[in-house]
């Protein structure tokens, strides 16, 4: 019979309830507002706006982690990555974010999943490696500038702002950005953990 303190921590994840619904929906909200918290001072200089991802991960990672602990299951980080592309997308921004978003919210879904949601370590891989979902917009002032800019234009977003961008996208940037979000990604879960570390031992949430 199973521990009526620790079954919920050694249960195997399950369908998702109306419940776990609603909490996914209040996370992915609050998700939200922090990323536009992040993005609120850095977005709109086309300078500053290299910065972005690295704030955005350095706010969102105690959310993210303690959503994958109330809901140790498959589904919650795929809906966060859902929502957050769809808003972006309709939004204007470029459509590579809000690719990224889906795509590295099944991965990152994944990576947690194979520590069954309960291993801190692969936890916080899972939230380094959706952190990163930004990169799937600004990668392309590398990869395809014209068109980049061009559909940002397009969008709404100023000529002027894509060429101050465009010209400040140096090739080192690109190194720095990824760099920064990693290292904010890494900052932000640590500290959330250390933060919230009753409520992740509740959780059941382990080193191993």
């Amino acid at each position: 019979m199973a521990d009526p303190t620790t079954g919920a921590a050694r249960s195997a994840p399950g369908r998702l309830t109306a419940r776990d619904l609603i909490t996914c929906g209040v996370f992915t909200a609050l998700m939200l507002v922090f990323t536009m918290i992040g993005s609120a001072f850095l977005a709109p200089n086309p300078v500053l706006t290299f910065a972005m991802p690295a704030a955005a991960a350095l706010l969102t990672g105690p959310i993210y982690l303690l959503l994958i602990a109330k809901v140790p299951k498959h589904g919650p980080v795929v809906i966060v990555g859902l929502v957050l592309g769809l808003l972006l997308f309709v939004t204007g921004m470029y459509w590579g974010w809000a690719a990224a978003c889906v795509v590295l919210g099944v991965v990152g879904d994944l990576v947690a999943g194979a520590g069954r949601f309960r291993n801190r370590g692969l936890n916080l891989l899972s939230f380094v490696i959706f952190s990163l979902n930004p990169m799937g917009s600004y990668s392309m002032l590398w990869i395809n500038p014209d068109a980049y800019a061009a559909y940002l234009i397009g969008r709404g977003t100023e000529r002027a702002y894509m060429d101050t961008m465009l010209a400040t996208g140096t090739g080192w940037m690109l190194l720095a950005m990824l760099t920064g979000t990693i290292v904010c990604a890494l900052v932000s879960g640590l500290l959330g953990m250390r933060l919230l570390r009753r409520q992740f031992e509740r959780a059941g949430v382990t080193a191993g």
